[in-house]
């Protein structure tokens, strides 16, 4: 009977950067798993665990042994495997390469064949060169390794101790001059002794009492419970993000929450650059009350309980000071002039070289609703946008965009309200980088929805303009979040332009886009790129728990549909209709429709004249299609379509008094052009909101 056992593999080393600790942990769990799986080794749940300064594995119930192994060999094909009915040499080789004698060799599409089977082999024989296999996998995904000591050998940190037990039993792996053992260690200063294991089952329950938290999982949701709990003391809650809980979890293995005051002096700064600089350069979490008001305060993890908490507080304390005190200062510098005085150092910058300066792309874009009607947006004070436009990029020449680069945008809205520029103004040019990524908002006035709007439609119109559209892999000046940017602000933002106008505008005024010749190409070319982002918007999302299907996107986009909101609104029109019981039969039948009027052909379109019908479901259709909601909102035409289902399956289904079917193709020409003339209205209505004959039906 082939018995189970747990294997465990850990590798120590010296503190990793924290990017690598999960992706290398998930790497080995994944590399043994998977070794053991292609070699045919039964096994159960494989579970990763890592800190700084190790990463392991444990992979449950491991077969001891191989499942008997089919070995199969091919030789030379028989017209060189036989000479006058006699082995040649040939022949006579390949029956020893299979030590067999040649009459036990068998025939296989037209070539000599011999398969044999042959005992598995034990997992602990096979564990080394599925390390091997992982440790090569885990290479990949660091550029840059280290090479320590006299050897040659090369890891992400040097390797200080190998664990590696299968069972009880030691498994025999060599590696960066280690002999693998069943020795790990604890926490470096709390419990550096080494600590032995009999089996794997000890790993986690060996390591807690030697302060070390294994368990990726737990040890993060640790880290967000104390988090959260020092918060609340401080009577606030703390601001805590994914990637920078993560990274936090990485750097720890024995997380000890420890909470800082920030002098109030610094309150005198924007709270996001409080948060730039404790989050991003220290990895602190800072406290907001309950009013969202940014609290005197930071929270850090550390990875010592200590015995003078005062003193790590004091240190941290001490090294976030000077970050503070820098930025305080660009702050105050920067705020010795209005934001517009910035504008002149614009034209020293370059945006592109074909594009000119950033004072030239701000004039693209301060004159791009100059050059629309002020109909495309109703209620918006255009006044605003302009001036919102001419200032939005001053920000990126002032000390603290260039200390803190993310903060661009943000820190304009601040200087243009402290510079006295109205608030429709200073809001436009806080939130016109937006959305900056998938998840974040597009921004909160029409102002600054018309400001990005111009912002990025004129970054993709110049980028295009000039040749440089992004590749498969290369997407240098981020165009792809700029078109889903555009995206969403017009359907998000409820605006109904057509898209096609937006981008010629734009086209319209590049230094290198007017020529008349390139015009028309670069808009079809940047039409289709923005459209191919809609497509990977809209595809795959939920409503109501339904996902919107590649089918239901064709549907709409077979109309050539040029708003995007109206796009949108047509989408989910057709994704509600296609919860309808009628909606499946009633795509096959305008397949059907389709394909009949394709053959048809260039057949005379004429009126429909109702004294040619001939059968009671033609008068019936011609009814229920001229009843239709023509304009009403797309839902509402759409269930209405889903009634005529039982009219278009009678139409189908006439029969002559002799139960032979009616034909729309029929021998009198002024009857079937009657026919087809009622189909071409029925196939007219299947396509007023959305192609049907694209669904599946």
């Amino acid at each position: 009977m082939n018995t189970t056992e747990t294997l465990l593999i850990e590798i120590g080393t010296e503190d990793l950067p924290a990017r690598y600790v999960v992706p290398l942990a998930e790497a080995l769990r994944d590399g043994f798993a998977g070794g053991l799986a292609k070699r045919g080794l039964a096994l159960g749940t494989a579970h990763s665990y890592a800190t700084p300064r190790r990463i392991a594995l444990i992979v449950e119930a491991v077969a001891g042994r191989q499942p008997n192994q089919s070995v199969e060999f091919t030789g030379p094909a028989l017209a060189a495997a036989l000479k006058d009915g006699q082995p040649t040499p040939a022949a006579l080789g390949f029956a020893k390469k299979c030590g067999v004698e040649y009459a036990e060799l068998s025939e296989k599409n037209g070539k000599l064949f011999f398969a044999r089977t042959q005992p598995g082999k034990a997992t602990l024989d096979l564990l080394p060169e599925i390390f091997e296999e992982t440790l090569k996998s885990m290479d990949e995904l660091v550029p840059k390794r280290m090479r320590w000591g006299a050897g040659s050998e090369t890891f992400v940190r040097p390797v200080q101790w190998l664990t590696a037990l299968l069972g009880s039993t030691i498994v025999p792996l060599r590696r960066f001059g280690i002999e693998a053992g069943r020795l790990t260690y604890g926490h470096r200063f709390h419990a550096p002794a080494a600590i032995s294991l009999a089996t794997p089952a000890d790993y986690q329950m060996a390591l807690l009492p030697a302060k070390v938290w294994a368990d990726i999982a737990s040890r993060k949701a640790e880290i967000r419970r104390q988090i959260e709990l020092e918060a609340s003391k401080l009577g606030g809650k703390a601001r805590i993000t994914e990637d920078l809980l993560d990274e936090v979890t990485a750097l720890v293995e024995w997380p000890v929450v420890i909470s800082g005051q920030i002098e109030a002096r610094f309150l005198e700064l924007p709270p996001e650059v409080i948060v730039a600089t404790v989050e991003t350069n220290q990895r602190y979490f800072t406290v907001f009350d309950e009013a969202g008001k940014l609290l005197p305060a930071f929270i850090t993890i550390a990875n010592i309980e200590s015995k003078d908490p005062a003193q790590i507080v004091a240190g941290n304390e001490r090294v976030v000071r000077p970050r503070l005190t820098d930025a305080l200062f660009f702050w105050q510098q920067d705020l010795k002039q209005p934001l517009a005085a910035y504008e002149e150092k614009l034209g020293a910058v370059t945006y592109q070289k074909e594009l000119g300066s950033i004072a030239d792309k701000v004039a693209r874009v301060a004159e791009f609703w100059d050059r629309r009607t002020k109909e495309d947006g109703p209620g918006v004070d255009f006044e605003a946008v302009k001036r919102a436009a001419q200032l939005c990029k001053c920000d990126l020449v002032t000390k603290m965009v260039y200390e803190f680069p993310e903060l661009q945008g943000l820190m304009g809205g601040y200087y243009a309200e402290r510079s006295g520029e109205p608030a429709a103004v200073s809001a436009a040019i806080r939130d016109h980088y937006l959305p900056t990524q998938q998840g974040t908002p597009i921004p909160a006035t029409k102002e600054g929805q018309l400001l990005a709007l111009a912002d990025k439609l004129d970054t993709l119109a110049g980028i295009f303009a000039i040749g440089q559209k992004p590749t498969a892999s290369k997407d240098p000046f981020a165009l792809r979040r700029a078109a889903l940017g555009v995206l969403r602000i017009l359907i998000e933002g409820g605006w109904a332009f057509d898209l096609g106008r937006l981008i010629n505008t734009a086209l319209s005024a590049q230094p290198v886009g007017a020529n008349p010749q390139e015009q028309p190409k670069n808009l079809t070319e940047l039409n289709k790129f923005i459209l191919e982002r809609l497509r990977a918007y809209c595809v795959g999302n939920e409503i109501d728990g339904r996902p919107i299907t590649v089918e239901m996107f064709e549907a709409v986009s077979a109309l050539n549909i040029t708003q995007p909101l109206d796009f949108d609104a047509r989408l989910r029109a057709i994704h509600a209709f296609w919860a309808l019981p009628a909606a499946q039969s009633l795509a096959a039948a305008h397949k059907r429709v389709r394909n009949i009027l394709k053959q048809a052909g260039d057949t005379a379109v004429t009126a429909i004249d109702p004294t040619l019908f001939s059968h009671a479901a033609e008068t019936v259709l011609h009814a229920a299609v001229k009843a239709l909601p023509v304009g009403a909102d797309y839902e509402t035409q759409l269930t209405a379509l889903a009634g005529l289902r039982d009219a278009v399956d009678a139409f189908f289904d006439m029969r002559t008094p002799a139960g032979e079917p009616v034909m729309v193709n029929d021998p009198d020409a002024a009857v079937r052009a009657n026919r087809l003339a009622l189909l071409r209205a029925l196939d007219g209505a299947c396509r007023a909101v959305a192609d049907i004959s694209c669904l599946p039906g």
